[in-house]
């Protein structure tokens, strides 16, 4: 718990949202790449393709935002771009 000054107290509910609101974002992207490995197991390509698009938008605000590294967005986009072209 913060110390019990009002700004100690803001900085703590900042804090609270800001993880929950990092927390669904990660989530979001686990569940985006976890659908497109798996329509990739299935050989649907065109639903991987279709679902890389929209990821590589999450990707690159979640990078931008500073959730997640840059390269590590590059890493996501480049392996998944090269395992669809397969």
């Amino acid at each position: 718990m913060a110390k019990r000054n009002k700004s100690a107290l803001k900085a703590n509910r900042q804090n609270i949202k800001r993880r929950e609101h990092n927390r669904a974002l990660r989530s979001r992207l686990r569940t985006g790449l976890k659908s497109i490995r798996k329509s990739l197991d299935v050989k649907d390509v065109d639903g991987a393709r279709k679902a890389l698009q929209s990821l590589q938008s999450l990707v690159d605000k979640m990078a931008t935002k500073g959730i997640i590294h840059k390269n590590t967005a590059s890493r996501y986009k480049s392996r998944l771009a090269a395992r669809i072209s397969k």
